[in-house]
């Protein structure tokens, strides 16, 4: 048996630059995060915060320029291609784009049994899981020889799901998985999600911009900005009770469905997200934030814990700042 007390997943100080014209591009920044097994952390922000980077880096899709990943206790940042191989049975991911992420020449049978044949998987035992897979993802059997250009979007991303669980995984990256479907769609995949979390004990890390969805499916929340953490708690907590500024007009900025004139949103966060080329040792948010002082344009705040878990990067805590 496991320790379940042991995050399955820990980032320490993960961090990935990229190199451009005008100097190095901080799109995940010196992120700590752990995942408890079966359990769903939800990373939310703006597009172009670092979350797909994020999530994308855990799984070393895209190597890490510095820092730490740990897969139950283990970390795997200088595991070989073999080894990664291995660990690629264990750690998944659902893409956003279900048609671009899927080969349009391949039917739906072929798609969820292209990682089968990958691993070696027999022609007997390929088709049997397939089968089951299809059956798992409300996929009926009729559709097995249809391509993706026949299909919805919720019968793509559900082809995306089996193949994701096709090497039975433990850890899961959700990356923004229902953001390119119709709402009723999109609470159809979220359910799927969660009752195959709850029969198979799958832990996921989901990816979104979306506060409404990201609520409706986390047991925590870290909300990214510029590449850094700026709030981390339970997501009852955070919804409840947000404290740093970045999360308050997020969450003031979820469309509240109604005709009324005094309804309409009128808290939509001032201007757009910083140039994260070398980002200045300030506040990353201090450019947009209405409670902006000039300890925020002086130092870069660090994560402090509030109680219940909750955790904020902002000077108006009076935590310590790194400068």
């Amino acid at each position: 048996m496991g320790d379940n007390s042991r995050p399955i997943i820990e980032a320490k100080d993960l961090f990935k630059y990229f190199k451009t014209s005008r100097g190095q591009l901080h799109a995940v920044d010196h992120v700590n995060l752990t995942i408890q097994k079966g359990k769903t952390l939800g990373v939310v922000g703006e597009s172009g915060c670092g979350k797909s980077t994020l999530g994308r880096t855990i799984l070393r899709l895209i190597e890490p320029t510095g820092g730490d990943i740990l897969y139950n206790g283990t970390s795997i940042v200088c595991y070989d291609k073999a080894q990664m191989r291995e660990m690629r049975k264990k750690m998944q991911i659902i893409f956003q784009d279900p048609y671009a992420s899927l080969n349009p020449r391949l039917a739906v049978r072929d798609l969820i049994a292209d990682p089968l044949k990958v691993y070696g998987a027999g022609k007997k035992e390929i088709e049997r899981k397939v089968s089951e897979l299809m059956e798992t993802v409300g996929l009926a059997e009729r559709f097995s020889m249809t391509f993706p250009h026949e299909l919805d979007g919720g019968r793509r991303q559900r082809i995306g799901i089996a193949r994701a669980l096709s090497l039975d995984p433990e850890f899961i990256v959700c990356d923004e998985p229902v953001s390119a479907l119709d709402v009723s769609i999109q609470a159809q995949i979220l359910n799927l999600l969660m009752d195959l979390q709850d029969r198979n004990g799958y832990t996921y890390m989901f990816i979104t911009h979306d506060l409404s969805v990201v609520r409706h499916i986390s047991d925590e929340i870290v909300v990214m900005y510029l590449g850094v953490v700026v709030e981390k708690a339970p997501a009852k907590e955070l919804f409840d009770n947000p404290l740093h500024p970045y999360t308050k007009e997020l969450i003031k900025s979820i469309p509240m469905p109604s005709i009324k004139p005094e309804h309409r949103l009128t808290n939509s966060i001032r201007g757009e997200v910083s140039d994260p080329i070398e980002p200045p040792a300030r506040c990353r948010f201090s450019a947009r934030c209405n409670w902006c002082t000039e300890k925020c344009l002086n130092n870069s705040p660090q994560l402090k814990n509030m109680g219940s878990e909750h955790y904020v990067a902002c000077a108006l805590y009076g935590e310590e700042c790194r400068n």
